[in-house]
């Protein structure tokens, strides 16, 4: 039971507990967040490894709550990878920078060529042939994006003759869903924003990705619905560049750390990421 279910449980029973025996002389209070992980100080060596130029570079792109989205309005950054890579930097003890990118190909490109020093993004097999993994922090159901007139109503229906799905140019779906269909065209699009002008535009008849771009997607999109169901899931971790092994302890100790004091739920909840598997990833 998480802590918000645990508090209108709680403030349900003083109710009741009040109308029957005039107790429960003061509201229950808020259950306080956990309190941090103890970890030891990253020291000269592991700040070399994990933020070799001194500061440690975020890499991200914009539009995915997994990543990187900015509120209306507001120039602020939040995300999984921007508000967990702050929090590493934090505990690194180094200033933290974004380098924004246009797709999430971009960005792994940028931890091979030293360019960036994390992200969090789906740690595939093919991924982690090009960068390091962390263990997962959360898992989210893959699914697809349709206007409001689209014929298409269930996951069966996409594979078809016809059918022309957007996938970001280089993502994990684009090569999933290349080895899955057997009618449907793939259509590689360079970024989230072109996608959803392609759907709009009736150029695609479908986007596919991680439900929590999907449903990110559907704000911008007056009409647009996501399909009930999944074709598939994916485990979010902390990718650095190969080659970091003198951090891999540490990283490892600020993954379980942030997990446990309920950070990847909070970072979660800023970027209004939603979607989630209900499985635990693995």
């Amino acid at each position: 039971m998480n802590g918000a279910i645990r508090r209108r449980v709680g403030g349900a029973i003083c109710g009741l507990l009040l109308a029957a025996l005039s107790a429960c002389e003061s509201p229950r209070e808020a259950v306080p967040p956990p309190a941090p992980v103890a970890m030891p100080d990253a020291g000269a060596e592991v700040r070399q490894a994990l933020a070799p130029t001194g500061t440690l570079r975020i890499a991200a792109y914009a539009g995915s709550p997994t990543s990187l989205v900015r509120q209306p309005g507001s120039d602020e950054a939040r995300g999984m990878s921007v508000d967990i890579g702050r929090e590493m930097a934090k505990r690194l003890g180094t200033p933290a920078r974004i380098v924004e990118f246009e797709r999430v190909e971009q960005v792994i490109d940028s931890l091979r060529n030293g360019e960036a020093d994390m992200t969090i993004t789906n740690a595939s097999a093919a991924r982690a042939a090009l960068v390091d993994f962390t263990e997962p922090l959360v898992a989210l159901e893959l699914g697809y994006l349709v206007m409001a007139e689209s014929p298409l109503r269930a996951i069966a229906d996409v594979d078809r003759p016809g059918i022309r799905v957007g996938v970001s140019q280089g993502s994990s779906s684009q090569a999933t869903l290349g080895r899955l269909y057997q009618s449907a065209r793939l259509v590689p699009v360079p970024s989230l924003r072109a996608g959803a002008d392609m759907l709009k535009e009736n150029r695609i008849d479908a986007f596919a990705t991680n439900k929590g771009v999907l449903f990110q997607m559907a704000d911008g999109l007056p009409g647009a619905r996501v399909l009930d169901g999944r074709w598939g899931a994916e485990s979010l971790a902390i990718a650095v560049p190969k080659g970091r092994d003198a951090g891999k302890a540490w990283l490892e100790r600020f993954t379980s750390a942030v997990r446990q004091e309920g950070l990847v739920q909070r970072a979660a909840q800023r970027a209004g990421l939603r979607g989630l598997a209900a499985t635990e990833p693995r």
